[in-house]
Formats: structure tokens, C-alpha cells, sequence
């Protein structure tokens, strides 16, 4: 049980870790954190591929969270 839990948390692991590099940037660097932008104060819903990647980060990273307090009861 022990092993397919960390066979399964590296997987979510590795596959959070792609999905995360595939996101596109919301700033423009350190002037995108200093001064600020448009986009940033109003928000902005994602859409098309950065609306899936967005999707499939939350689902990661709960499933991530989830692998890893099972890990931990064992």
C-alpha cells in the first residue's frame, strides 16, 4: 500500500511539475511586480489552454495534498 502511494505521488509529483511549466507567465517580469497591471487588479478569467492548466493544477495539487497525508498516516 506504502509503495503504490509513493509510486502514485511521484506521478502527481512530475505531472504538477509540467503542468505548472506549461502556464504562461501573468507578468511582465519585475515591472509586472512593482507597477502593477491592468490585468492583475481586474482579475481575468482564463481561457482555452491556460483555463485547462489552471483547472489541472487545482486537481494536481489536491490530489498531491490528499497522496501525501495518506503517506503520512501509514
Amino acid at each position: 500500500m506504502s509503495t503504490a502511494l509513493m509510486v502514485i505521488e511521484a506521478i502527481l509529483c512530475i505531472a504538477l511539475i509540467i503542468v505548472v511549466v506549461m502556464q504562461s507567465s501573468k507578468s511582465a517580469g519585475m515591472s509586472g511586480s512593482i507597477g502593477g497591471g491592468a490585468e492583475s487588479i481586474f482579475g481575468g478569467k482564463a481561457r482555452g489552454l491556460d483555463a485547462v492548466l489552471a483547472k489541472a493544477t487545482m486537481i494536481l495539487a489536491a490530489a498531491f495534498a490528499v497522496v501525501t497525508i495518506l503517506l503520512a498516516k501509514n
